[in-house]
Parts: structure tokens; sequence; C-alpha cells
């Protein structure tokens, strides 16, 4: 199915802490986790302090939030239910973990963020990008990411990675093929419509020179030692 586009207004104000924040979006299978944690890596092997988390997660809250939205057994949860809860869990997230480490100089390293909402309930689930946002961005009180990673990947290929292995799909995840169909394609609008905050990668390819592209664009988005992690 085609996809309403994604709310078109300014771009959010990225962090303005002494860290630096970057978040990993993308459809379900596209690799984020094992990027995330590759750019965690390389970033700790510089002597930088890292916060490498997820969404939505993170809290103690926000974990069992985390099960209740995305197990199956919960009985049915509509849409707006849906948003409602990972804009809890997010504003957990945010005001007990990432803003402190942001404060401290951490690089905060998040799999999903706003963008997924937006995407998920805003546009795939029909609620309006431009509502989502906005409970996100009162949520979060203003806190964008100053660098969000789009990893693309074909649905189908998502779908193929995701039952590879003996784990289940999660309700999102076992949402059919059109719907995550339209889920790339907004990631995609997203991006297109703010181009200097995204960077945009061929997840299908080798998940090394994947992580050597990501590292390559979050050396110029670093802070100096002196407001960063470690010297």
């Amino acid at each position: 199915m085609t996809s309403p586009a994604p709310d078109s207004s300014p771009s959010p104000a990225a962090s303005t802490a002494p860290g630096l924040f970057v978040a990993f979006e993308g459809g379900d299978g596209a690799g984020k986790s094992t990027q995330a944690r590759l750019l965690a890596d390389s970033l700790r092997a510089e002597g930088r302090e890292v916060l490498l988390t997820r969404e939505p997660g993170g809290t103690e809250i926000g974990e069992k939030l985390r099960a209740l939205v995305l197990e199956h057994g919960h009985g049915e949860i509509d849409p707006r239910t849906e948003a409602l809860i990972f804009a809890a869990a997010r504003a957990a997230h945010v005001i007990q973990v990432i803003r402190p480490a942001l404060a401290r100089g951490a690089v905060v390293i998040t799999d999903r963020y706003i963008g997924s909402s937006i995407v998920y309930q805003g546009i795939a689930r029909g609620l309006g990008a431009g509502q989502v946002r906005g409970l996100n961005d009162w949520a979060t009180e203003g806190l964008w990411p100053d660098l969000t990673v789009v990893l693309d990947l074909d649905a189908g290929q998502g779908r193929a990675r995701r039952t590879a292995g003996d784990a289940a799909e999660d309700r999102l995840e076992s949402e059919p093929d059109a719907f995550h169909r339209s889920v790339r394609q907004a990631f995609l609008d997203l991006a297109g419509s703010h181009p200097a905050a995204y960077l945009v990668l061929d997840a299908a390819r080798d998940p090394g020179s994947l992580a050597a592209d990501v590292r390559a664009r979050v050396a110029a988005e670093l802070p100096a030692p002196s407001r960063g992690g470690a010297a």
C-alpha cells in the first residue's frame, strides 16, 4: 500500500548536551542491534564513554512496557494505545538514562527512537506522522538525536533474516509484508525530508563495510575530547 508522507515540518533540534546522541532506525531484521553494538565497541576502544541502549526498554519500567507491547498474548492493542505505550517507555528512558548520560559527555547509542514511532504508529498504523511526532516531542521534552542512521532493507529480506533462527516473531515483526513495505518507505521518506540529520545505508551490504561507513559519519559528529567521554 502507499503510505502518506511523513510530517514535513522543520527538522527538530538535535541534542545540545555535551555528549553525542545517535539513533539506529530501520525495518525489522535490518541489523540495527548489530551495527549499534559495533559502533559502541569502536568508540569504547578509543576510550570514550558509551551508553548502548534500546527502545522500548532501557529502564525497568521500559522493559516491562516492551514485554507488554511486543509480546503476544496481551489481547488486542489498538494503534493509539500502542503509540502511548511506546511514548511512555520513551519518556522514562530519556529522563532516567539518556539525558544524564549526555550531560556527562557520553556517546548515547540507541536501537530505535522517535523515528520508529513516527513510522510504525504514525504512518503504518495510520495515526498521522504529525500527531505521533508531537506526542513524542512532548514525552522527551524535545530531545532528538544528533544523527539517525537508517538501515534500509527489503521487507522480504528482513523477514528471511528474522525467521532464519528459532526465535518467534514479536507482534510487530509478525505483521504482513505489506505493513513492512510501508514501514520501509516511510523511513526513506522521513530521512529524505531532513537529509542532514540522517545517514541512509543499504543494510544488505556486508556488516563490516556498513560499520565503517557509520563510524566515518559519527567521527564527523563527535564532540572534541574535552567535551566527550575520555580524552
